[in-house]
């Protein structure tokens, strides 16, 4: 039997993490962000690791932070016995067969194109078990309860997440065609402006958006329809009750299909684009690496 470790003597896991993190990014406002926590969060768990150890484990540089001596002696130590808690957690999930791949996606996505989708993943793949966790547009990946994320980003993700674009942002309409047929000569931008348009308020983007890149004004929206996501919006414009705004492949197969068309040829870049994030931790896992090939592959049908 192995001795016993006097875990009375360890400080709050929590606090440790906070350490860690604002060390690394001589940060408190950083850790805050990267751990989801808020500033005077990470504050608190560093005074309280201070008062645990009865020294001071930083000093102030303008608005960033510094390891003081004492700070410098100890961060290695907390930095491996974190990467080894890390390691051992991991190892026992990989080891455990029953264990589900969790993969964040918006509820959208998960609806309109990722889930028409899986039953041709588990065909080939019948041994590894999904979990599918939706979440309003918008979200930041959840890596405490999600192994994978198929996200959209318009900004740089955290050092420690890995990267895999799937596709590029594109902002377009799409509506019934029903809405438009009795329309004879080809649209232009301003003509959307005669229709319902549907907009979703939970959405990084917006009709301001589009209009502004094909100049013409938004500000002569007066007839239009808003919803809380984007999948409402899609079964609107399907009924034939407006143009919904798309950013990605949500209405990929409703376009092949013929259930709904761009009335208007004419795409806006968006800022950023879409993909999945995992931990780098964890992206050379069997059962990740299987995944994101396999969802890159479908991406390129797209």
């Amino acid at each position: 039997m192995s001795d016993a470790i006097n875990l009375r003597k360890l400080p709050p896991l929590k606090a440790l993490k906070g350490f860690e993190t604002a060390a690394r990014l001589q940060s408190v406002r950083g850790a805050a962000e990267e751990l989801n926590l808020t500033h005077p969060a990470i504050t608190h768990q560093i005074q309280s690791l201070e008062d645990n150890l009865g020294t001071k484990l930083f000093a102030r540089d303008g608005r960033n932070v510094i390891l003081t001596t004492e700070g410098k002696l100890f961060y290695p130590y907390v930095r491996e016995a974190l990467e080894k808690l890390i390691n051992g957690t991991e190892a026992v999930r990989r080891a455990t067969t029953s264990q589900p791949l969790r993969i964040q996606v918006y509820v959208t996505t998960s609806i309109r194109w990722l889930a028409p989708r899986l039953s041709q993943f588990r065909a080939e793949h019948p041994n590894i078990k999904l979990h599918l966790m939706t979440c309003s547009a918008g979200w930041e990946f959840d890596e405490a309860d999600a192994d994978i994320g198929l996200i959209y980003r318009d900004k740089p993700v955290q050092p420690h997440l890995h990267w895999t674009k799937l596709f590029d942002s594109k902002l377009f309409p799409v509506c019934s065609p029903s809405l438009i047929e009795k329309k004879e000569s080809k649209l232009q931008p301003k003509d959307l402006l005669n229709f319902p348009l549907i907009m979703v308020y939970t959405e990084g983007w917006s009709w301001d958006d589009w209009f502004s890149a094909t100049n013409a004004s938004p500000n002569e929206i007066t007839n239009s329809i808003i919803v809380d996501t984007l999948a409402i919006a899609l079964e609107m414009a399907l009924r034939g009750e407006g143009i919904a705004l798309v950013n990605g492949v949500s209405a990929d197969d409703d376009l092949k299909s013929g259930r709904l068309i761009q009335p208007i040829d004419y795409m806006v870049d968006g800022l950023g684009e879409w993909g999945v994030v995992c931990r780098k931790d964890i992206c050379n896992d069997e059962r990740v690496i299987t995944f994101i090939d396999w969802l890159s592959r479908e991406a390129a049908k797209s």
